[in-house]
């Protein structure tokens, strides 16, 4: 029989407790909690470090920047995928929703050349046991996209599908209601427009809207319910984009854009999802609505990494320190609210039957230092 593994003197983060104790694994599941010291010979002193549930990541596309590693680069893509696994398990995530965007406004991107090949390498790399995460589908619909149909239905039947998520980037409403930040926005990605190409720009993707949204966003809302898959929304803007979303019963506000977004989403019994990033930065890269604002307001559920795995921890100690969240609501953000949101009932709790995704923490000042990670019992980090 493999020995069992026991973690003893850890200050343990539970739902709604946390206390110095012990906790045994066998089996891949949690099968022991207590206060106090555990005297099995081969216990691990924590040292009284923390130990946390396996983060779970529900929006990340931080696979982009391995596939793409410096612009007009493509990387190999199974290597790409194992290191972005690598990178992930190193920040605590165990569970990872990669979200592939289905569509590109913007025409030529790594997010269209790289779709098929990263969702097949994903696949390959859970399959052969190369991965060390729980790799999961979160697919990002650009509704105003003309191949979204025929593109959305050649993926989602795959069993790792869990989420969808309607996005509209056309410029001049959401996230791009401000024209003028739209441009600047794309201006850092190299795009270069004259004044007249931008405004046509513009023109052609206001065209796209009107075309194509109102038919994509109905089959797209008759394929997730008639495969029960999750829904969210995507840079709501107003309380009438988030009236909007409710009445397609869309649970999740993924980014809120405004304060008054957030508001209605809460009122709406809709839970809100806002970027890691933004927390430790204190602001938004985009001139949206700071995370710490709506934390300090109460309208805050869940954190994502987006495009920085390390910041989703760092994000969670964050909102304690900065956010008035108590240690087990700040953790929870990042592992039972997102795990329940997204249907996973076997993770996410330090809870015995649970399974043992587990994370060590140590502080250095206002560091959160990750010392060893373990998926389902056995150690990834």
């Amino acid at each position: 029989m493999p020995t069992p593994l026991i973690l003893t003197n850890a200050r343990l983060i539970l739902a709604d407790d946390t206390f110095i104790g012990s906790l045994a694994v066998e089996a891949g599941k949690i099968v022991m909690i207590q206060r106090g010291p555990a005297s099995h010979a081969d216990a691990i002193d924590c040292q009284g470090d923390d130990v946390i549930p396996g983060l779970v990541e529900l929006h990340t596309d931080n696979l982009e920047k391995h596939l793409m590693p410096r612009n007009g680069v493509l990387w190999p893509v199974l290597p790409a995928v194992i290191t972005h696994d690598a990178q992930c398990v190193a920040a605590g995530i165990t569970t990872v929703f990669d979200a592939l965007s289905v569509g590109d406004l913007e025409g030529e991107s790594v997010r269209l050349d790289t779709l098929h090949s990263a969702f097949a390498a994903i696949n390959e790399g859970r399959d052969s046991g190369l991965l060390r995460a729980d790799h999961l589908f979160h697919l990002r619909c650009e509704l105003a996209w003309p191949d979204l149909l025929p593109t959305l239905k050649e993926l989602i039947d795959h069993p790792a599908v869990r989420l969808l998520s309607l996005m509209d980037h056309t410029p001049g409403q959401r996230q791009y209601r401000d024209l003028a930040q739209y441009r600047t926005y794309y201006a850092k990605k190299k795009v270069a427009w004259t004044e007249e190409t931008f405004l046509d720009a513009v023109k052609e993707r206001q065209r796209l809207q009107q075309v194509h949204v109102p038919d994509n966003k109905a089959q797209v809302l008759a394929m997730a319910r008639h495969r029960g898959l999750v829904l969210a929304s995507h840079d709501d803007t107003e309380p009438e984009h988030i009236a909007e979303a409710r009445y397609d019963g869309i649970a999740l506000s993924e980014f809120p854009t405004t304060l008054a977004a957030a508001q209605a989403a809460r009122d709406a019994a809709m839970l809100t999802i806002m970027g890691a990033p933004n927390v430790v930065r204190g602001r938004s890269h985009s001139g949206n609505v700071a995370a710490l604002e709506l934390a300090r307001a109460g309208l805050l559920d869940i954190l994502s990494s987006d495009y920085v795995p390390v910041s989703l921890l760092d994000g969670a100690y964050r909102l304690v320190r900065d956010g008035g969240m108590t240690l087990s609501a700040a953790i929870a953000t990042v592992t039972a609210t997102p795990a329940k949101a997204a249907g996973l009932a076997d993770r996410g709790q330090l809870e015995t039957g649970r399974l043992a995704d587990l994370v060590r923490v140590s502080h250095r000042g206002s560091l959160a230092h990750i010392r060893a990670v373990w998926k389902a019992g056995e150690r990834v980090f």
